[in-house]
C-alpha cells in the first residue's frame, strides 16, 4: 500500500506534506478539516491513532504518529536518509540539537501560551529565550539550521514559527534574522500541484511557511 499522509488543516502534518514533497516520494493525500467552531479535529482523524492528534501517516500495515517519529520513519524507509546528516558530519551536534529542539523545547511553551494562569507567563519567557537562541543562530551566518545544509530540522520547526501563530499571538518583529530564515524558506519552496487541491495550509499559500512578520 502507498504511504498515506492523513493532513489535519492548520496542524503540525504541515511537515509530513513538506517533507514528501521535498523528498519527491509518491504518497496519498488524504485531507482533513478541522471544525469551524471548536477547531478541533473531526471525530474520523482522532480514530486514526491512539494519541488523537496530528501528524499521523499509513504505511504498508503501520500506523504512526509524531512528527519526529514519521519524519524519521520516512527518511529511512522511503528517503534514503536524505535530509539529515550522518554521524561523521562536522554539523551533526547541531543538526541533532535543532531538530530536536522544534518538539522538545520551543513547542511546549508555546502551547502554555493558550493557556490563563501564573504559568503563561513564565512561558512566554521561555518562548523568548528559545527564539532569541534562534536569532543568535541566524545572526552567525548560519543559512539553515544545520549550517549551510537544509535538513529535517527546518521542517521540524516551521510549524512553531507560523502555523501555531494562529492559535497565539506572538511577535516576531524583535527577531529580523529568524523573519529572514523564514523568508528564505518560503523562497525555497515551490509545491504548486499541491496548491491545486486547494489546501488550507500556510505552508503552501505563500509557498511555504508564512507569516513571516
Amino acid at each position: 500500500m502507498m504511504l498515506t499522509v492523513h493532513h489535519l488543516g492548520v496542524s503540525q502534518s504541515d511537515r509530513i506534506v513538506w517533507l514528501c514533497e521535498e523528498l519527491d516520494i509518491p504518497y496519498e493525500l488524504v485531507r482533513y478539516d478541522r471544525d469551524p467552531v471548536t477547531r478541533l479535529a473531526p471525530a474520523a482523524y482522532k480514530a486514526l491513532h491512539p494519541s488523537g492528534t496530528a501528524p499521523v501517516i499509513t504505511d504498508d500495515g503501520v500506523t504512526l504518529a509524531e512528527s519526529g517519529a514519521i519524519i524519521d520513519y520516512i527518511v529511512a524507509r522511503h528517503g534514503g536518509g536524505r535530509l539529515t546528516l550522518n554521524v561523521e558530519h562536522l554539523d551533526f551536534a547541531r543538526f541533532l540539537y535543532w531538530y530536536h529542539f522544534a518538539n522538545g523545547s520551543l513547542m511546549p511553551c508555546m502551547m502554555m501560551l493558550m493557556a490563563e494562569g501564573g504559568m503563561a507567563q513564565v512561558m512566554r519567557d521561555r518562548a523568548g529565550r528559545n527564539l532569541t537562541a534562534l536569532e543568535t543562530h541566524f545572526a552567525d551566518n548560519h543559512h539553515w539550521l544545520a549550517g549551510e545544509v537544509f535538513t529535517v530540522a527546518d521542517i521540524m520547526i516551521m510549524f512553531p514559527l507560523t502555523t501555531m501563530r494562529s492559535f497565539i499571538s506572538l511577535d516576531l518583529s524583535p527577531y529580523p534574522n529568524v523573519r529572514a530564515y523564514l523568508a528564505q524558506s518560503a523562497r525555497s519552496c515551490d509545491f504548486g500541484h499541491v496548491e491545486e487541491q486547494r489546501l488550507n495550509m500556510a505552508i503552501y499559500q505563500a509557498r511555504s511557511c508564512p507569516p513571516i512578520s
